[in-house]
């Protein structure tokens, strides 16, 4: 499967939102979202046509997509998976989303990114449940507990992003022992909890058509 390589950047002035891909940079003065708020390309500074329905659906589509690093074909996966589970389709998407072991450490605070921490997961740098994980698409479930490898405690990487997280402020969902470096999926979340400011009934309606 083909997996995007270029500037994360672009994707967020594509999309018309800081999408927070690149860690630090985001929140510093480099951020290209705000020295160029316009969209990529040679006609990014020119005036937008009306965008259609079908266009407002495919963006929110990506914007979710390109936030949690997927291919196409691996967010269909996704859509195709939450619709088969009881709930709404768009919550139980959200839910599973958030269940990948990339963003539960990059929420939990062992990476700065999710780009960060898909290289980390790939690198063996974590165990779940006391068993190395190295898919970063792997499926975390209540109660599971993350931690950082004995060999990479001492990992730069790890302990810049840690150090920026303060104990106990990650999302309600998810708990942070920064003494032992590890954490716990305590639920799967309420999607009023996940913060991510994204109309994932869109992307229903997309694939419903």
């Amino acid at each position: 499967m083909s997996q995007y390589h270029g500037s994360a950047c672009r994707i967020c002035r594509r999309e018309g939102k800081k999408l927070f891909l690149k860690g630090d940079r985001c929140h510093s003065p480099k951020c290209s979202f705000e020295r160029k708020g316009y969209p990529p390309g040679s006609q990014g500074r020119g005036r937008r046509g009306k965008v259609s329905e079908y266009g407002i659906q495919l963006r929110e589509k990506q914007k979710i997509r390109n936030t949690y690093g997927l291919g196409e074909r691996q967010f269909r996966r996704f859509f195709f998976e939450a619709q088969r589970h009881k709930g709404v389709t768009g919550d139980v998407l959200m839910q599973l989303l958030e269940s990948r072991l990339d963003n539960v450490i990059y929420r939990i605070g062992f990476a700065s990114s999710r780009r960060q921490a898909r290289q980390l997961v790939r690198h063996r740098h974590f165990m779940v449940n006391d068993r190395i994980v190295d898919i970063p698409s792997y499926c975390v479930r209540p109660n599971d507990v993350i931690r950082v490898k004995d060999r990479s405690k001492k990992l730069a990487a790890i302990h810049g992003a840690m150090q920026k997280v303060h104990e106990g402020k990650t999302v309600p969902y998810l708990s942070l022992d920064k003494a032992k470096m590890e954490g716990s999926f305590l639920e799967r979340p309420n999607r009023a909890e996940i913060p991510f400011d994204v109309s994932e009934q869109l992307v229903v309606e997309l694939y419903s058509r």
